[in-house]
């Protein structure tokens, strides 16, 4: 047994430095005998004992670096901390495993190096409006510097920029004074506008109310002259009609007695409103008023009949 155990523990070790599986989305680098190899892929593999062995194990997926915070000083002399993600990914696992030792930490130090340079580059506003000009200008100069260790560099995104305490305090006090103005010059702006409006409107108002006048004004002045027209057509239509009418048989008598009927309702109106009435002398008596109506008609038929059919009124 104890043989057998023995036997068993050599075999058990033969089979694991001899047959090697590499998972998916890594790289083995093979070395025999101190010198490299291959490169083993995904899959099963065959190794020589005791000649050949496994010597690094490269992990080919995107691999996301955080980057230390570290103090970088802007163009203006303003000093801020920065840290950021770094994502990179091994292309190459033969220069990644023989071109330098710790590539992990040799990117995030270029990463820093890389990114101070940039943040000197620019104003303190800048870096808050520009990350994405950062972002790419870092990954340019990094993915260049990697290029020998086999080392794609995809992105890089900043985290936080925080400025000094006081710079903060400056910064609220400069933002909240351009609010300030901002809402200043959309108020004055507003009450333009709707003083502008106010003056159209009322001038619109105006010109309405003008053009209704005019209009007004037309239309009674179309009124009276077609009134006037109408009362001119009556007037010479009834004018007419009297003629018509006196050259009639009987027709100067017709208007002669309406002529007189008219006077004496008249006269008669003047006696009903006033209490005292002054009439000519030859008003005063009977006579006078048939003489006053003769006078309008022309006809008086003579003073013996109306002496004779009026008592009391005497010839001469």
């Amino acid at each position: 047994m104890i043989y057998f155990t023995l036997f068993f523990v050599v075999v058990l070790f033969f089979i694991i430095k001899t047959f090697i599986i590499v998972p998916q989305q890594y790289a083995y680098i093979k070395e025999r005998l101190g010198v490299p190899k291959d490169v083993l892929q995904a899959g099963f593999h065959f190794l020589i004992p005791f000649i050949e062995k496994v010597k690094y194990k490269q992990n080919l997926k995107e691999v996301a670096v955080d980057v230390r915070p570290q103090l970088c000083t802007t163009r203006d002399n303003v000093v801020v901390e920065v840290d950021g993600i770094l994502y990179l990914q091994v292309v190459d696992p033969y220069k990644a495993s023989y071109g330098i030792d710790n590539f992990y930490l040799a990117t995030e130090q270029l990463a820093q190096t890389t990114l101070r340079s940039e943040i000197g580059k620019m104003l303190l506003s800048q870096t808050f409006s520009e990350r994405e000009t950062i972002n790419t200008n870092v990954v340019r100069q990094i993915d260049e510097a990697t290029d020998p260790w086999g080392i794609k560099v995809n992105r890089y995104e900043l985290k936080n920029i925080t400025p000094p305490k006081s710079i903060i305090i400056e910064m609220e006090n400069q933002m909240k004074a351009e609010r300030e103005r901002r809402s200043e010059i959309i108020t004055s702006e507003g009450d333009r506008q709707a003083r502008i409006n106010r003056s159209m409107g009322e001038r619109q108002e105006a010109i309405n109310l003008s053009e209704g006048d005019k209009l007004k004004l037309v239309n009674e002045a179309e009124g009276k002259a077609a009134e006037i027209e109408l009362i001119a057509e009556a007037t010479a239509n009834g004018l007419k009609a009297i003629a018509d009418s006196i050259s009639m048989q009987g027709g100067k008598q017709a208007v002669q007695l309406q002529i007189t009927q008219e006077y004496l309702e008249g006269l008669g109106k003047v006696f009903d409103k006033s209490k005292t009435t002054v009439l000519p002398e030859t008003l005063a008596n009977i006579k006078g008023v048939f003489e006053g109506v003769s006078k309008v008609t022309n006809t008086f038929p003579g003073d013996a009949s109306v002496a004779q059919t009026t008592p009391g009124i005497k010839k001469g």
